[in-house]
């Protein structure tokens, strides 16, 4: 199957499964999506609604973010991975904002210029604030891409580029929010069947469903051999 129409198709089952994904991070505005995201780096999107409402209740805002110490923000969302470089990176980012009249600038270039913002937090920004079409990555979209042949490449750089080749621009602010939901509801990374997934069936390769289902029985043995293991001597 060429790469096209492999994508028309993936495209066809994903907009069946999620005609209107939602965001699934919590957020009030353009700033505190901002923040989620920013947030959401190594740690589920799950925790992070859990953490935010009480900081946006304190910092709604550039200028309230700015105005609370270092140490307060911490405090606040000291349950995300990397809390303390993401509560320097708030404060920071927050100052820069002020700084730059107190809003967000819908620009690729300013958002990427503020700190702990790499291109995916802004892509997110752009595409689900601002509705500028864009194609973030993510570890499950990367994930997918090479598991369904779409990209072989190993930096979300590439794999963007492969994507936004393939799937119409109109679409692609939906597209990657339906490949995160597919990833996390349909296709886990471990112990699945790709044969039997609605679009592994179809999309991977002979030899990836093959070399998968070889890493799965190997994984199961070695989880064998673990449990019948005797126990170590006290």
């Amino acid at each position: 199957m060429r790469r096209q129409d492999k994508a028309d198709r993936i495209g066809q089952v994903l907009d069946e499964l999620y005609p209107d994904p939602p965001i699934p991070l919590d957020h009030r505005d353009p700033y505190t999506l901002l923040v989620a995201v920013a947030l959401s780096a190594q740690t589920t999107d799950k925790k992070v609604n859990e953490v935010t409402p009480a900081l946006f209740d304190e910092a709604p805002t550039p200028e309230a973010m700015a105005s609370l110490p270092v140490e307060r923000i911490h405090a606040l969302i000291k349950e995300v991975g990397l809390a303390p470089t993401k509560a320097r990176n708030l404060s920071i980012a927050a100052h820069q904002i002020v700084e730059a009249g107190g809003e967000l600038i819908p620009s690729f270039e300013f958002l990427e210029s503020l700190a702990g913002v790499g291109h995916k937090t802004a892509s997110v920004v752009m595409a689900q604030a601002f509705g500028v079409p864009a194609f973030p990555v993510d570890t499950h979209i990367h994930r997918l891409a090479g598991r369904w042949g779409l990209s072989k490449a190993t930096t979300v750089d590439v794999v963007e580029r492969d994507l936004k080749a393939v799937f119409p621009r109109e679409t692609w602010n939906d597209r990657h929010l339906q490949i995160i939901y597919f990833g996390r509801e349909y296709c886990p990374a471990q112990r699945h069947d790709l044969a039997a997934c609605p679009i592994c069936s179809f999309a991977a390769s002979k030899k990836r469903i093959a070399e998968e289902a070889r890493q799965a029985r190997l994984a199961a043995s070695k989880r064998r051999a673990a449990r019948m293991a005797p126990p170590a001597d006290l």
